[in-house]
């Protein structure tokens, strides 16, 4: 198996993490479309729709959230995790 250099572990984060929620909030959208026996075709063509919106927002707000939440979290085993200064 060919595994992906670490360097782009970002990307691939963001790959696999925008292509699972585009693809479950597609499958949501979709499920009117049950009945008429269309949902796999509507699924699809959200799902690619979306995951083509979401992956650069993803890849580029990533760093970004990231960051923010280490603002906002403190690791609780540091003794010193009430007084965390950034």
């Amino acid at each position: 198996m060919t595994l992906i250099p670490a360097r782009y572990s970002h990307l691939t984060f963001g790959v696999i993490q925008s292509g699972l929620t585009s693809g479950v909030s597609a499958a949501v959208a979709s499920v009117p479309f049950w009945q008429e026996r269309s949902f796999l075709a509507h699924w699809l063509s959200a799902w690619v729709i979306s995951w083509l919106i979401m992956l650069p927002i993803v890849v580029f707000a990533a760093p970004f959230i990231k960051a923010f939440v280490h603002r906002i979290t403190c690791d609780v085993t540091d003794p010193q995790h009430a007084t965390k200064q950034h």
